[in-house]
């Protein structure tokens, strides 16, 4: 599809092409406030869930100030810091879901580990799930379902990733080897299996952010997205820029009021914010090397996320049961749509098929929504994303709809920074996602938010938040 696309581009640049100067321009589709319109989405649960709060620990990249913990050591801050939060005593958590992408096999339901290891009670269930990088939006639109069948009321989400200790496995051979080992029964076979033994079986097998079903690494493939698409080298680059800036902004406002302080054992040190935010400038970005396609790529180590250790946890219930506990909810959870695509060529484009349809679930347009929260896996992917949405062309030979659904208005997307700036744990963005849209809709006095993110296998989410009018940003 990456060449055909680009064929087309060559044939008709205006029919995916979006200029620097419309890239910083992109028409305004909200003006003012939508709560004074009074428009709403009906609730279909019949239960009005809302997102009551949510927590995240300092995102720091991999290999730094976390590196000596496990995974569910960092969960168990998340989780023990939402319920100090929102001061919900342990006891009424009716259920955790959890998720996580690169699984420590010590703990491989890390759900119930991390809950325990937090405290909570051990008479609350616990189950872990994955979608790689929208594995938290699952957790919370598990919780959404979980509701609406009226088994549970009140449950903890969240997600977690943990890149500085990764499983490494040794190779098929060597596995092999010990399994039979391990039955060997005398010492002659036991000697037998050790003559077996070739130097290639001490190669390890090393996890990689790569697809199963291609072989390609996601950033190889965001480097032929980005080509397509036409997303030039300087685009992304300043596309990075504003992530950064605007991220050291908001933190610097004291905007990020979903950070939790964390405390590492036997350090004298508590780690309070994330250190992946660097405000460069364009000409340090322009002196990157290509990361994946040599020498001509334009994905670099500067804008593409970057491998990341964090955790998040959030409380999703219903609006009668945040009033009984006097809670003040941030946002309602009106709806929500999983898509998948090509694999290979259209890996990236989560958002751009997921955002039409759960507008139109919703019953909302382009012009209602007044905070847009996109993952940035890669600025190339954004830029690609962004093409795809406001092209006719695209809409209806790839999308099979009459007619474009339009980009995003750029004055009101990702206005805090984004995975680019702040960081990536693969599970635990989908809960920064959703509270950075739900924060903003009370500092910029919006009603709607809408979430997408991408992620690998091809899949992707679009989530709609509406502002509950008890929120608050703190």
């Amino acid at each position: 599809m990456a060449s055909y696309i680009a064929r087309n581009i060559v044939k008709s640049p205006a029919a995916l092409g979006l200029t620097q100067q419309q890239f910083g321009n992109l028409r305004a589709f909200s003006v003012g406030s939508q709560l004074n319109n009074k428009k709403t989405v009906p609730d279909k649960t019949g239960k009005n869930i809302v997102l009551v709060d949510g927590v995240r620990t300092p995102f720091l990249i991999s290999g730094t100030d976390y590196s000596k913990l496990m995974p569910h050591d960092l969960a168990k801050q998340a989780l023990a810091g939402i319920l100090k939060k929102t001061g919900i005593p342990k006891e009424l958590i009716d259920y955790v879901i959890y998720g996580t992408v690169i699984q420590e096999v010590k703990t491989s339901n890390i759900a119930r580990e991390a809950a325990l290891a937090a405290g909570y009670s051990d008479k609350t269930p616990a189950h872990t799930v994955t979608m790689a990088c929208i594995s938290s939006n699952v957790a919370m639109t598990t919780a959404i379902g979980l509701i609406a069948s009226g088994v549970y009321e009140l449950i903890v989400a969240g997600g977690v990733e943990f890149m500085s200790d990764i499983p490494i496995r040794h190779s098929r051979k060597m596995r092999n080897l010990l399994l039979q080992a391990n039955k060997a029964k005398t010492l002659q076979q036991k000697l037998g299996l050790l003559a077996s033994i070739r130097p290639d079986y001490f190669v390890p097998e090393l996890p990689a952010v790569a697809e199963f079903s291609s072989g390609e690494t996601m950033g190889h493939s965001a480097d032929r997205l980005a080509a397509a698409f036409g997303a030039t080298r300087r685009e992304q680059d300043e596309f990075a820029l504003r992530s950064h800036t605007l991220a050291q902004h908001a933190y610097e406002k004291g905007h990020f009021t979903d950070l939790i302080p964390v405390k590492i054992p036997g350090i004298d040190k508590v780690i309070e914010k994330d250190n992946g935010i660097r405000v460069s400038t364009p000409e340090q970005l322009a002196k990157l090397k290509p990361a994946f396609i040599k020498p001509h790529g334009t994905v670099t180590a500067a804008n593409a996320s970057f491998l990341t250790d964090g955790a998040s946890a959030a409380i999703v219930t219903t609006e009668a049961k945040a009033k009984a506990l006097g809670l003040k909810p941030k946002a309602y959870l009106r709806d929500f749509i999983y898509v998948s695509q090509d694999p290979i060529d259209q890996l990236l484009l989560g958002p751009a098929y997921g955002t039409p349809i759960v507008l139109e679930k919703a019953g909302l347009t382009m012009k209602d929504i007044d905070v847009w929260e996109f993952h940035e896996a890669f600025a190339g992917q954004i830029l690609a994303n962004f093409k795809a949405m406001d092209s006719d062309w695209f809409a209806q030979t790839y999308m099979k709809r009459s007619s474009k659904v339009g980009a995003p208005d750029i004055n009101k997307f990702n206005n805090w920074g984004g995975s680019l700036s702040i960081g990536h744990p693969f599970a635990a963005t989908g809960i920064r996602l959703a509270m950075h849209t739900a924060n903003r809709l009370v500092k910029e006095d919006g009603q709607f938010g809408l979430v997408a993110a991408c992620a690998a296998g091809g899949q992707g989410v679009a989530m709609i938040l509406e502002r509950h009018p008890d929120a608050n940003a703190n």
